[in-house]
């Protein structure tokens, strides 16, 4: 199927914006997974703390029981992030791809074109792709705290450092992991709803769109600002910072595509 503007004049149409609804429900169940595994945490590694703080400056073997008590409940927590990444990946991709197709759409429909999209070779090796990248975002999740939690009491060991100065620590690890996961739903939803779109914008016919930068964010890449209101190939993308890339594609980026449709 080729989409083609009624007169000589292409239409640019407005762009697919990430559905926030989505990134806010995706967050939420990586926050609650995230929360269970902190209270978890939290609760076993104090309770094991104040049974062997006053042994730990005698004596190697309450740390060596502390390192192998939190192995055990770091590995139950990391196969728990593992089990339910599938089927959390496979919830984010469905909709992400599901929302990008209605969104574009109603686009098209309110310009005067009436599609349907399938599930075409393309764009289901654009979901595998996606779902399989979230699987892995998500079991990082787990791991990385995991790691620096085991650091950190390691370390509050070692040191002699009391429960309070623990408990700060797995506080403030804490947030750096639910900001993590913010940015993770954040920037994911951008990435799927760009890929997404521009699968279903080449199985249009449709070669070129227009850059759009979201003007959102404290730090926007320079070069992304520069590229706001400039035509680009839909297949080769936009040549920026040394790479060919797309609208949301890089770590962070907001930026959205205007669809253009070409004339007679």
């Amino acid at each position: 199927m080729t989409l083609r503007a009624p007169t000589k004049k292409p239409i640019v149409l407005p762009g697919v914006h990430p559905n926030q609804g989505l990134e806010a429900a995706y967050r939420k169940r990586l926050d609650a997974l995230i929360d269970e595994m902190h209270k978890s945490i939290a609760y076993w590694l104090k309770a094991l703390y104040r049974a062997n703080a006053p042994e730990m400056a005698k004596d190697a073997s309450p740390a060596i029981e502390l390192r192998d008590a939190f192995r055990k409940l770091s590995r139950r927590w990391q196969k728990r992030f593992d089990d339910a990444a599938p089927d959390l990946a496979k919830y984010f991709t469905s909709h992400a791809a599901g929302r990008a197709d209605n969104a574009l759409k109603d686009i098209l429909k309110r310009a005067g074109f009436s599609v349907e999209f399938n599930l075409t070779r393309e764009a289901n090796d654009v979901l595998q792709a996606t779902m399989s990248e979230q699987v892995g975002l998500i079991k990082s999740i787990a791991s990385q705290h995991l790691t620096e939690v085991q650091g950190l009491v390691m370390r509050s060991v070692a040191d002699g450092r009391d429960l309070g100065t623990l408990a700060k620590g797995l506080e403030d690890r804490y947030g750096i992991t639910k900001r993590r996961a913010a940015l993770i739903a954040r920037d994911q939803n951008n990435k799927a709803t760009a890929t997404i779109t521009r699968v279903r914008q080449d199985s249009l016919g449709i070669t070129e769109a227009v850059w759009m930068h979201s003007h959102a964010g404290k730090h926007p890449r320079p070069s992304h600002v520069a590229a706001n209101g400039k035509r680009y190939t839909i297949k080769e993308g936009m040549y920026l910072d040394g790479v060919w890339t797309w609208p949301g594609r890089e770590i962070g980026c907001r930026c959205i595509s205007k669809s253009v449709i070409p004339g007679l």
